[in-house]
């Protein structure tokens, strides 16, 4: 898998890297999203059309959107542009605008900015850019020092970066320490952080594996709307890891999970509600049989 995919999304379940441009050293973590009070008119449309949802800084009552719609893309430029004259987190989604409109140079100018007034997102994207050259050549160097300048900031992200960058050839990093600091991340609330932290308790990787506490972490970031956290309970409640099992406490997970597009989950409920296979000469799965 290509190392910009791989850096994007960080580690997903049972540990395989997958999609990139979003993510440990030991300095104390920094819940930094702001109230919802006293933000301008400006700041809450720029949050409305380019929120990052995975954004430490974005605010708890605002969703964020994975991708720009592309009819919002200039009306995110003028008022993120606006915003941004005073808030970081309004330059950091002004450079997702850009990014979207193919504005790269903007992006990057952007997202600089906001990086300097200490917006981790920021630090990501940029680290992603320099890791695999798409913003000029490539840096793998510079790319961690980002990644851990946006960890040590408490951004999830910027720990499943530096774990991607090392598993793909760049500087290393250890996984314990990751570990250790998405374990402190996660004591922040953050779902992202808690979904991450569950997948290396499960798998065992950076310390013991640990059932019972990754079935936590993943309920509290099913909790929180964490679509893997939601597959990731499902399975857990049907096979009874870390806890009791019970088929209808993983359907419901499921179901939950495949609404929201989830292929694994919407899978899952396949096998449950038809739970018998055919399969032709070869082995091959022809179709589920429902009685």
């Amino acid at each position: 898998m290509r190392l910009r995919s791989a850096l994007r999304s960080g580690l997903r379940p049972f540990g395989t890297p997958l999609a990139l441009a979003a993510s440990l050293a030991v300095a104390a973590f920094v819940s930094a999203s702001p109230p919802a009070r006293g933000q301008s008119a400006d700041e809450i449309v720029c949050d409305q059309l380019a929120a990052d949802p995975a954004d430490p800084d974005k605010p708890a009552d605002t969703r964020g959107v994975a991708a720009m719609a592309p009819a919002d893309v200039a009306k995110a430029i003028k008022f993120c542009r606006i915003a941004s004259v005073k808030s970081r987190r309004a330059m950091y989604q002004l450079g997702r605008a850009y990014a979207a409109s193919q504005q790269m140079a903007e992006a990057i100018a952007a997202w600089r900015k906001a990086a300097d007034k200490g917006s981790t997102s920021a630090m990501v994207e940029l680290g992603v850019l320099m890791a695999t050259g798409s913003g000029g050549a490539r840096d793998p160097a510079k790319a961690q020092e980002l990644f851990t300048r946006a960890a040590e900031g408490g951004n999830p992200r910027g720990v499943l970066n530096l774990l991607a960058l090392a598993a793909s050839g760049g500087p290393p990093f250890d996984p314990a320490q990751a570990r250790a600091l998405l374990a402190r991340a996660a004591q922040s609330g953050s779902a992202e952080a808690e979904f991450q932290l569950g997948v290396m308790l499960a798998n065992g990787t950076g310390g013991p594996q640990d059932d019972g506490t990754a079935r936590t972490m993943f309920e509290k970031a099913a909790a929180q709307g964490n679509v893997d956290a939601m597959q990731w309970m499902g399975v857990f409640a049907q096979s009874g890891r870390g806890g009791a099992q019970d088929s209808a406490l993983a359907k419901s997970y499921y179901e939950k999970a495949a609404a929201l597009g989830n292929a694994d989950a919407k899978a899952a409920l396949k096998r449950l509600e038809c739970p018998y296979v055919l399969k032709d000469k070869t082995g091959k799965l022809v179709t589920n049989l429902c009685f």
